[in-house]
C-alpha cells in the first residue's frame, strides 16, 4: 500500500511560493494580427478602482493579466534563440524576470501553440485559395462537357469520345476531395473539435442472462452507459487543453490561498456549534471573505462545509506523499474514495519534492452502502509549501471550464494543512466544502451525511488516523508482545497483514454505490430490500474462477455502533449469526494488533465443524474502528494457502472473497461539552460474495439468487434478535 520509506525523514528544500502577488501567478498568452492571446487569465473577481471603465457594463467581459513590455521583450528574445528551455532554463528566466518557473513554462507553451497557429492559419489560408482555384477548374470542365460536340459532325459528342477529358476531370474530382479532406482537418485541429465517430451498435437490445447481467471484476461500464448513464466526468479519462491550463493553475493558486485562511480562521467564519462537538460555516462571512472562487452556487445543490483536526503518527512528507499519489491515496481512503484516476500532472514539483505539484484528477467518493449515491469530482489538486514549513494540499472543482457538464456535485477549495511535530507525528488540519444535490439519499442515511459524518472532514481525519496506526503496525519490524497464537516469523506476520489489506480493498470497492456497478434490487420492504449483481473472475489469482454473486442490504437497528462493532468481531458470539459455520465452536489462531482500540486488529479463525464428515475452515478477518463508523471484514482462506502465508509466501495468491459489515452512527447522536451524551442508533450494511459457480461462462440460476436471499435475510434477523432482541 505505502512505499517502504514512508517513515524516513525528508531534507527540506527551497520552497516555491505562489500564494504572493497576484499577477505574478496568471500566466500570459500572447497576441498576433488576429489571433489575440489574453496575458494571464480571466480572473475570478470584478475589476476595482482604476481598472474599471465606468461605462462598462458589469461582468459583461472578463478582465485579463498581462506582463510587463520588458519581461515579453525578454521571453520573445529567449524563445527565438530557444523555444524549448528545459527547467534550469525556465528557472533562471523565472528568477531574472521576477516570475514562477510554471509561469515561464505556460508562456512558452502558449507561445510554441500561437507560432503553430499561425503557421496552421497560413496553410489553411493557402489551400482554401488553392482549392477555389480547383473548384473553378472543375466547373470549367463540366461545362466543357455538357456543350462538347463532335469535331466531324458537329452534333453532341458522344461519351466514348470524351474519355481522355472525362478521365482528367475524374483525376481532378479525386485530388479536389483529398483537398476538402486535408482542409476539413485542419480546419477541426485548429477550432479544438475532433471528428465525431459513433459506434456501431446493433439495434438488438443487450443480450441479459435469465435474470442479472454479469460483469467482469474491475470492469468499467458498458458503452450503453456511457452514452446514456450516470458520469461521462469519470470515464473520460482526457486530460484538459492547452487553453485551459493557465485557469487551471490561477485557479489552484487562489484555492490555496483560500483553504489556507479556511483552515486558519476562527469566528465569524466558524461558529461553534452549542454542544461544542463541531463547527458550523457562517455562509454570508464566507461570500463577503471569498468573493472570488468557483462562482456562485447552483441551482438545486446544497452547501456542505466542515473542519476538524487530529495528530497522527505518520511524518508530515510521508502524508503528503500519499496524498499526491493517486493509488496511495484511494488505498488509505479505500472506504471513502471508490475509484480515482489522475488525468494529467502538469507540474511536479521542484527541488525533488512535491511543492509546486499540481495534477488534473477525477474521484468517486462514497459511503459504504447501495443506499448513498457516490460523489464524483473533476478537479485540480495543488501541494505546497507554505512558509512556515508546513504543507497545504487543495482540492477545487474544474467544472466552471465546462459549461455544459452538467454536475450533482462541486469542491470549493478543501484539503488539508499538514504541520511536524516532535517524534515523527503531524497535525493534520482538514477542511471539506462541497456543494451537493444529496436529494437521493435513501432517508435512514439522511441525518448521517447532514451531520458531516458521512463525507465531512472528520471522516477523512479519522480515516487518515486509523490508517497511520494501521501502518506503523505493519512496518514493526519485530513481533508485538500482544500479537498470539500461531505467528512465528516477521515474514509471516507481514504476508498475513498485506492478505488482509487486500481482503479489505476488495470489499471496500465492492459494497457502495458506485457507478461502476449494476445492483439489481430484489423484492423487499423498502430500506431492507436485498441488492445483488454478479460479476465473473477469470484469470485472476486473487479470486477463484468463476461467477460470483454480491448480495447487500442496509438497514438501521436502535443499537449504539459500538456494541454492534464488538458483537459481531467477537469470535465467541459468531455463531450467533454466521449460517455457514453451521453452530460450530470458533477459535482465534492468530491475533495482530494493529491499532490503540482493542478492535483494531487482524485474526486468523478457525470454525470447528460438528459434523466429523466435514473438514474445518480457517476465516481471515479484520475489524477495525474509528469515531465516523467500524468495519468486520473476513474471508474463508484455504487451510493450505494459509500455511504458506504463514511461512512468509506471497499472499496474492490466494484466493478471496471477502464478506462482511459496515457500521455506520446514524448521525442522531446527542454531544454535550465535546464529549457524546446518547451514542444513538446503527447504519449497518451486510454484505456477501459467494461463488455459485466454478466456470465463468455459465449461466446464472435464479435458483442462486433465491438462495443468497434468503442466506443475507436470516443473517439479519438473527443480528437483530441478538443485539436488539426488544425491536425485532
Amino acid at each position: 500500500m505505502f512505499q517502504s520509506n514512508m517513515f524516513e525523514s525528508h531534507h527540506h528544500h527551497h520552497l516555491l511560493d505562489m500564494s504572493h502577488k497576484t499577477s505574478e501567478n496568471e500566466l500570459d498568452m500572447l497576441r498576433d494580427d488576429d489571433f489575440e492571446s489574453k496575458s494571464g487569465t480571466d480572473i475570478m473577481d470584478a475589476p476595482s478602482g482604476d481598472d474599471q471603465d465606468p461605462n462598462q457594463r458589469p461582468n459583461k467581459k472578463k478582465r485579463y493579466h498581462r506582463h510587463t513590455q520588458h519581461q515579453i521583450q525578454e521571453l520573445e528574445s529567449f524563445f527565438k534563440e530557444c523555444p524549448h528551455p528545459d527547467d534550469k532554463q525556465r528557472k533562471e528566466l523565472g528568477r531574472r524576470l521576477t516570475l514562477e518557473p510554471l509561469q515561464v513554462k505556460f508562456w512558452f507553451q502558449n507561445k510554441r501553440t500561437q507560432m503553430k497557429a499561425q503557421h496552421e492559419r497560413h496553410e489553411n489560408s493557402q489551400l482554401r485559395n488553392e482549392n477555389e482555384k480547383l473548384r473553378m477548374e472543375n466547373i470549367r470542365y463540366k461545362e466543357a462537357l455538357a456543350n462538347a460536340t463532335c469535331p466531324n459532325c458537329g452534333g453532341p459528342a458522344a461519351i466514348g469520345e470524351m474519355s481522355f477529358d472525362e478521365q482528367h476531370l475524374r483525376i481532378e474530382n479525386a485530388r479536389l476531395r483529398e483537398e476538402i479532406d486535408r482542409i476539413s482537418g485542419i480546419a477541426a485541429k485548429y477550432v479544438g473539435k475532433p471528428l465525431l465517430t459513433y459506434p456501431n451498435m446493433s439495434h438488438n437490445g443487450p443480450q441479459r442472462s435469465l435474470d442479472l447481467p454479469i460483469a467482469s471484476f474491475g470492469s468499467q461500464p458498458s458503452m450503453i452507459d456511457d452514452m446514456f448513464g450516470t458520469s461521462n466526468l469519470m470515464r473520460s479519462g482526457s486530460g484538459p487543453n492547452e487553453a485551459d491550463k493557465p485557469v487551471i493553475i490561477e485557479l489552484a493558486v487562489a484555492a490555496m490561498e483560500e483553504l489556507v485562511r479556511m483552515a486558519q480562521s476562527g469566528e465569524p467564519l466558524w461558529v461553534q456549534n452549542p454542544d461544542g462537538s463541531s463547527e458550523t460555516l457562517n455562509e454570508d462571512e464566507y461570500s463577503q471573505t471569498f468573493p472570488r472562487g468557483i462562482g456562485p452556487k447552483q441551482l438545486g445543490l446544497r452547501s456542505e462545509a466542515s473542519r476538524d483536526s487530529a495528530v497522527v503518527i505518520m511524518n508530515h512528507i510521508s502524508i503528503v506523499e500519499i496524498l499526491m499519489d493517486v493509488n496511495q491515496w484511494s488505498n488509505v481512503f479505500s472506504g471513502i474514495v471508490s475509484r480515482a484516476m489522475t488525468l494529467e500532472v502538469l507540474s511536479t514539483g521542484v527541488a525533488g519534492n512535491y511543492n509546486g505539484a499540481l495534477q488534473v484528477m477525477t474521484a468517486e467518493y462514497q459511503v459504504p452502502s447501495p443506499l448513498v449515491p457516490t460523489r464524483e469530482y473533476y478537479f485540480v489538486r495543488y501541494c505546497k509549501q507554505l512558509a512556515d514549513g508546513s504543507w497545504a494540499i487543495v482540492d477545487v472543482s474544474l467544472d466552471n471550464l465546462h459549461p455544459t457538464m452538467m454536475s450533482r456535485s462541486r469542491r470549493r477549495p478543501s484539503g488539508c494543512l499538514i504541520q511536524e511535530l516532535p517524534n515523527g507525528y503531524s497535525k493534520v488540519t482538514w477542511v471539506e466544502h462541497v456543494e451537493i444535490d444529496d436529494r437521493a439519499v435513501h432517508d435512514i442515511y439522511q441525518l448521517l451525511v447532514n451531520s458531516g459524518l458521512g463525507f465531512g472532514a472528520r471522516r477523512w481525519v479519522a480515516t487518515l488516523e486509523r490508517q497511520c496506526e494501521r501502518l506503523a503496525s505493519a512496518m514493526a519490524n519485530n513481533i508485538p508482545a500482544n500479537d498470539v497464537g500461531v505467528i512465528t516469523s516477521l515474514e509471516g506476520r507481514k504476508s498475513m497483514l498485506k492478505l488482509s489489506e487486500r481482503m479489505v480493498l476488495s470489499f471496500c470497492s465492492g459494497v457502495g454505490a458506485s457507478t461502476t456497478h449494476t445492483w439489481t434490487t430484489l423484492s423487499g420492504s423498502g430500506a431492507d430490500d436485498v441488492r445483488v449483481m454478479t460479476r465473473k473472475s477469470v484469470d485472476d489469482p486473487g479470486r477463484p474462477p468463476g461467477i460470483v454473486l454480491s448480495a447487500a442490504t442496509s438497514f438501521w437497528i436502535p443499537v449504539p455502533p459500538k456494541r454492534v462493532f464488538d458483537f459481531l468481531r467477537d469470535e465467541n458470539s459468531r455463531s450467533e449469526w454466521d449460517i455457514l459455520s453451521n453452530g460450530g465452536l470458533v477459535q482465534e489462531m492468530a491475533h495482530i494488533a494493529n491499532g490503540r482500540d482493542p478492535g483494531n486488529c487482524v485474526s486468523l479463525l478457525r470454525v470447528n465443524s460438528t459434523n466429523s464428515s466435514q473438514g474445518n475452515m480457517l476465516i481471515l478477518q479484520e475489524s477495525s474502528n474509528d469515531s465516523t463508523g467500524s468495519y468486520v471484514i473476513y474471508a474463508p482462506v484455504d487451510i493450505a494457502a494459509m500455511n504458506l502465508v504463514l511461512g512468509g509466501g506471497d499472499p496474492d495468491y490466494v484466493a478471496l472473497l471477502p464478506s462482511g459489515f459496515a457500521i455506520l452512527p446514524d448521525g442522531a447522536g446527542k454531544h454535550q461539552g465535546g464529549g457524546v451524551v446518547d451514542a444513538g442508533g446503527s447504519l449497518l450494511t451486510v454484505a456477501f460474495q459467494i461463488l455459485v459457480d466454478s466456470v465463468p461462462t455459465a449461466k446464472l440460476s435464479l435458483g442462486s439468487v433465491a438462495t443468497v436471499n434468503s442466506l443475507i435475510k436470516c443473517t439479519v434477523e438473527r443480528i437483530k434478535a441478538a443485539v436488539a432482541p426488544e425491536n425485532p
